[in-house]
């Protein structure tokens, strides 16, 4: 009977005489049959494994992972398909794709494919979290051993272009791992065409018709392209039967394996761990390759031991691969480092070598192949070329399986799954005269270096053993800013609410009297961000007021919070990621997420980040939000709109942080409950009316107080600062306003529906009506600074609760909109005047020229 290997055997691996099938092993014994074209059986060889959802592996002999072959033609084979990609989309479609290969089988090919197209970035999804770096997606691979693929791009607008989508897989079975991939990331970055590149497509009838199905469900186009295809046919009962030939082989390779362990052991020559990397196997350590059939050649002394290390001199920030992307720029920086990096290797090789093999790492594939294709073009020796890899398949010798010799060594790269074994198949006994072992620094470990690690398993059957370290490449990213902060540790929402983007300053007084803040404020010697006014504790009466006018507006809050919510989803994807202007937009901000839950059953990311008049919005903010979202997702939410100036001053700031970070996608564009100036484009109503959340201060807003801009406070590498007013927690409403406006979406749910899909189609240009209105009152009343009037009656609210204000101007017939500013004006001593052709229910004028001497416009005092 055959023997099954599960370590290395001396005879070489070799192309058998009379033409036999790597597949006819497991042909005869399952009954498991290739149909379809005839090039089939040259592409593959069929394997054993032990896995509960299939069997049986197609072995790719031109991938390069589990059979030796020649670089140039696993090389070739993904640039033929990559210009066959080309030739499908046209020069102008490719120039907009975005090629996506899989971890970890097809990291190499999908590199390939996207140099054949020539014009595309590359990224490759991977099973290495990297810490500080935050994934823009991921899906599973329902048949593999290990699942989950993430998806790590240091550029995360990469995914979101609408150029086409080529997703590139060493074979294309079932289609599952695609419908998973197109699936997540078609309801983040829509598209309208996809490719599925694969060296042989072997779907059965079903599955090609299901993938149909599925992309006239997206509505878009999906192409595929492959080197051949064919089908699979499996008999009832192979996956049983499978197992069982898989176990009883396993069983026969142990009982091998323990009577290797008591033959004579061979002694492994000194490879040094990298310095400060832990213990080196010593020259006089000894390692028994388990299930090593025959005599083992012992490593060698001298320069050519297992010790030797090559300095390819790696171009300093060039990626080892595409785990984060990799563009075209880069390849252009790898083929000019490429002949000098294979000259380092060929220097290093025995004078006698004729046999080579570079052996990859697992996802490190591209890079170990683009080396040995140049050392295979300069060198003038046979090269070889595979990687190792974590999948378990079964060996047996015998020239009708593609599996012969398999090496076992422990996971050297401190994996996320836990340590595991890890395999290098068909290399022990394929007689190489030297091997070169290529990892990034992540995999060059102490466990690399042990008894039992890669190099010394390969020292045992070969004379030469070199190592080739290319840096691993993390991606630069912002100084660590820390994570959001939330409830209720800080703000009265909970957790999931919402996410602040701020600074904890509740430890510092930061509070001044209002009239001391507005002399400083108006005399340039302070910036209105630079402290905060006390806290208005609201009279009984007060209260009562903001309770009457939650009941009366809430369902005029609902209905407004259900079209500015159904508009976003309908302009700015189905998952847009919303973020509060701290910190009149967090409670609007929390309504949106809410309505979208309701009506969705959507669980949309909320954060709160701070912008101030005058200085922007936080920058670090910006960074951590393009750190762990798409910017294009990003879309800006505030209460209501007054004169447009943050409008404005958004759409600056972005313009600048865009200069300075070069990082793109953030629309300037903000959502907002109220328009009554006509400065948006998406709104929920354009009526000034009394929303409830402007009556109050931190009470209504989670206890947070406005936020804070103050070099002593805030370093270059914080986020803007506000305070958690914990001792006030006995006057807060502000859940008790969500939860009156949120219980009331299901009556309104209809209506709001209609009113957005109308608003959809109708002109929503901004007119600046309520900035040309702001320029008019200056005149009318001698004021010198359009930011000291401030229209709406959230924004005269906020004059009375924060500023000194001089005068109120009220729209005739205003009603009970305005009873809280009236009251609020009675107790300050504020006049309030009735004013034509207002566009504003109100306006709230600040004092001109404050001294606490004066009252009038010019600074003087004058009676009122």
């Amino acid at each position: 009977m055959e023997k099954a290997v599960n370590e290395g055997v001396h005879g070489e691996v070799r192309e058998e005489p009379g033409g036999v099938w790597s597949g006819s092993w497991v042909a005869e014994r399952l009954g498991v049959e290739l149909v379809g074209e005839d090039r089939l059986t040259e592409l593959l060889g069929l394997a054993l494994r032990r896995n509960p959802k299939r069997a049986h592996l197609l072995v790719s002999n031109v991938l390069g992972k589990h059979v030796p072959q020649s670089p140039s033609v696993v090389y070739g084979q993904g640039v033929e398909l990559g210009r066959r990609v080309r030739e499908l989309l046209g020069d102008e479609e490719a120039g907009r794709a975005v090629v996506l290969g899989y971890a970890e089988t097809a990291t190499g090919l999908g590199h390939s494919v996207a140099d054949g197209l020539g014009l595309a970035p590359y990224l490759h999804s991977t099973r290495r979290p990297v810490a500080g770096i935050a994934a823009a997606g991921g899906f599973e691979e329902a048949h593999s051993h290990a699942t989950s693929h993430l998806l790590l791009p240091q550029d995360p607008a990469l995914l979101a272009g609408d150029g086409p989508l080529v997703l590139v897989d060493d074979e294309f079975s079932t289609g599952n791992t695609v419908l998973n991939t197109v699936r997540d990331l078609h309801e983040r970055y829509p598209r309208r065409r996809y490719v599925v590149v694969a060296l042989v497509d072997m779907r059965s009838a079903d599955d090609a018709g299901r993938l149909e199905a599925f992309a006239r469900e997206i509505g878009a186009r999906v192409d595929l392209v492959a080197a051949a295809s064919g089908t699979v046919r499996l008999p009832e009962g192979v996956l049983e039967k499978g197992q069982e030939l898989v176990a009883r082989y396993e069983s026969e390779s142990g009982a091998e394996g323990r009577a290797a362990a008591a033959a004579p052991s061979w002694p492994v020559a000194q490879f040094p761990a990298p310095p400060n990397n832990g213990v080196a196997v010593e020259a006089d350590q000894e390692v028994t390759p388990l299930g090593a059939r025959g005599t083992a050649r012992p490593a060698p002394t001298g320069r050519h031991s297992a010790g030797n290390r090559i300095d390819l001199h790696w171009p300093a920030n060039l990626p080892d691969g595409a785990r984060h992307g990799f563009t075209p720029a880069h390849r252009e920086e790898l083929e000019a480092a490429l002949p000098g990096m294979a000259a380092r290797i060929a220097d290093a090789l025995p004078a006698d070598a004729r046999r080579v093999h570079i052996l990859g790492f697992e996802e490190l594939m591209y890079a170990p192949l683009r080396l040995a294709c140049e050392l295979e073009r300069t060198a003038g020796v046979e090269v070889r070329y595979s990687t190792t890899t974590r999948s378990p398949v079964l060996a047996v010798d015998d020239p009708g399986y593609a599996i012969r010799t398999r090496l076992a060594f422990p996971a050297h790269d401190d994996p996320a799954d836990g340590p595991g074994e890890r395999y290098a198949y068909n290399v022990a006994g394929a007689g190489f005269d030297a091997v070169v072992v290529v990892v990034d620094s992540a995999g060059d470990t102490p466990a690399l270096h042990a008894p039992d690690g890669l190099p010394a398993r390969l020292a045992a059957h070969t004379p030469c053993v070199l190592l080739a370290v290319i840096p691993s490449y993390v991606p630069e990213r912002p100084s660590m800013l820390p994570e959001p902060l939330r409830g209720p540790a800080f703000s009265s929402y909970a957790p999931e609410e919402v996410g602040w983007l701020l600074r904890d300053l509740s430890d510092v007084t930061l509070e001044a009297p209002t009239e001391e803040r507005e002399e400083a404020i108006q005399s340039g010697g302070a910036h209105y961000a630079e402290s905060l006014p006390v806290e208005y504790q609201p009279s009984e009466r007060y209260q009562e007021l903001f309770h009457a006018a939650l009941d009366d507006s809430a369902a005029r809050i609902a209905q407004a919070t259900g079209v500015v919510t159904e508009t976003v989803l309908a302009e700015r994807g189905p998952r847009p990621v919303l973020v509060s202007l701290a910190r009149a937009g967090t409670p609007v901000g929390i309504l949106m997420r809410r309505w979208a839950q309701h009506r969705h059953g959507l669980d949309l990311p909320h954060y709160a980040v701070s912008i101030v008049r005058g200085r922007g919005i936080d920058a670090n903010a910006l960074r951590w939000l393009a750190a762990h979202h798409d910017p294009r997702d990003v879309v800006f939410v505030d209460g209501w709109t007054g004169k447009g100036a943050i409008t404005r001053e958004l759409a600056q700031a972005l313009e600048e942080f865009e200069k300075s970070d070069g990082i793109t996608g953030f629309s300037p564009e903000i959502a907002v409950l109220a328009d009554p100036g006509s400065c948006v484009r998406t709104y929920g109503t354009r009526e000034d009316f009394l929303i409830p959340s402007a009556c109050l201060n931190s009470t209504v807003s989670g206890l947070i107080s406005r936020t804070v801009l103050r070099a002593d406070l805030v370093g270059p590498h914080d986020f803007h600062g506000a305070k958690f007013y914990r001792e006030l927690a006995g006057t807060d409403v502000s859940v008790a306003f969500l939860d009156a406006v949120s219980d009331r979406f299901p009556e309104v749910e209809d209506a709001a529906c209609a009113q957005a899909k109308e608003l959809l189609a109708a002109d929503r240009s901004p007119t600046w009506e309520g900035w040309a209105a702001v320029e008019r009152i200056c005149e009318e009343y001698g004021i010198h600074d359009v930011n000291l009037v401030k229209p709406g009656v959230g924004e005269t609210t906020r004059v009375l609760l924060r500023r000194v204000p001089w005068k109120i101007l009220a729209r005739a017939g205003a009603g009970s909109d305005l009873d809280h500013v009236r009251l609020l004006a009675e107790q300050r001593g504020v006049p309030v005047e009735e004013a034509a052709e207002l566009p504003y229910t109100c306006v709230g004028l600040i004092h001109p020229k404050y001294t606490r001497g004066a009252t009038g416009a010019d600074g003087k005092a004058v009676s009122v």
